[in-house]
């Protein structure tokens, strides 16, 4: 590219001209690239949504897990006591 220095000031306005040009014809292209990146971006946070319902759900529906510490005898599920049963 040339040196803009070393331009003429009529050789300067035709050069400005021809970036203002290729920049205006350029715009249709980006906001087309400007609507596919938001789409993608949109899909991305869907996407993220829906992942965590899905583990909420799960550990809704999960059983309480065990973490080993033992219950205080008070709320401790009590069990239910049989006889042995004498056989014949």
């Amino acid at each position: 590219m040339e040196n803009p220095e070393n331009l003429s000031p009529e050789e300067l306005k035709v050069k400005k001209e021809e970036m203002l040009q290729f920049y205006k014809e350029s715009m249709p292209y980006l906001e087309a690239q400007l609507d596919y990146e938001k789409m993608l971006s949109e899909i991305d946070e869907m996407r993220l949504k829906r992942t965590q319902i899905q583990m909420a759900y799960a550990q809704m529906m999960a059983p309480p897990e065990d973490d080993g510490v033992p219950m205080p005898p008070e709320e401790a599920p009590k069990k239910k006591r049989t006889l042995k049963k004498e056989t014949v």
